[in-house]
């Protein structure tokens, strides 16, 4: 299971790279192998607002569909639209293939996210 130092992971399966008040969203390595091959993502609004743990989208593999929670409230800024036409990349190389860019409304709500080794201490757990 890859992860990367630096960036904040959610109890969910999601990581946030944050620079200033603007985030990049992806799912886990983790997440991406437990549902296998991924046949479609469903990405949110742009321009939409979200609060803290609300659905912005889903991921289906051929095991399972699984939704995406945004961990902190925001206002989608960008969508990977790569992701429609190749859902497939998130198996690739879940990292490099982020779902969306978000403008970050609270940002002491980052607080209450993992580090990276928190989130690997997390994930031998389940």
């Amino acid at each position: 299971m890859k992860n990367i130092e630096g960036l904040y992971y959610s109890k969910e399966h999601e990581w946030l790279k944050v620079e200033g008040t603007t985030a990049t969203v992806g799912v886990t390595d983790y997440a991406q192998a437990a549902l296998g091959d991924i046949v479609f993502v469903e990405l949110p609004e742009v321009d939409e607002d979200y609060e803290k743990d609300g659905t912005i989208g889903v991921v289906e593999s051929v095991k399972a569909a699984s939704d995406i929670y945004i961990p902190v409230a925001c206002t989608v800024t960008e969508v990977n639209e790569e992701l429609e036409d190749a859902p497939e990349l998130l198996n690739e190389n879940a990292f490099a293939n982020w779902i969306c860019k978000i403008e970050i409304s609270d940002a002491t709500e980052l607080e209450e996210l993992m580090s990276c080794a928190e989130y690997v201490e997390y994930c031998t757990e389940q």
